[in-house]
């Protein structure tokens, strides 16, 4: 069994970087495709980023795109989220997942295709 757990998490200014870090304990999701997801209070969890299991192919939420990078280090079975010119928007708890069921090719920004799920990290924007 997957287990994942994020960090990197934080209080920023807005207008401020972090970047989060996902990585796995026991065995390795390098075949698998990655993402990472966010919910904010009284809001839906949604897809903010994807990566395909070589890293090759990557897929953005509108909101984050050209602000946020995904990317993983195989040797160290880690999943990064580069994030900046944070705003108060992006205040939530982040997750990272993995999409353990189907093809490491293909992303996906369906929550339900993501079976394996960390605990979370908050990332807090300040205004």
């Amino acid at each position: 069994q997957v287990q994942l757990v994020e960090s990197g998490g934080g209080l920023v200014q807005a207008g401020g970087s972090l970047r989060l870090a996902c990585a796995s304990s026991g065995r390795t999701f390098n075949g698998y495709t990655m993402g990472w997801f966010r919910q904010a209070p009284r809001k839906e969890r949604e897809f903010v980023a994807g990566i395909s299991w070589s890293g090759a192919k990557t897929l953005y939420a509108d909101s984050v795109k050209g602000r946020f990078t995904i990317s993983r280090d195989g040797a160290k079975n880690t999943v990064f989220l580069q994030m900046s010119s944070l705003t108060s928007e992006d205040t939530a708890v982040y997750y990272c997942a993995v999409d353990s069921r189907r093809s490491g090719l293909v992303i996906t920004n369906m929550r339900t295709a993501y079976d394996i799920w960390g605990q979370g990290t908050q990332v807090t924007v300040s205004s």
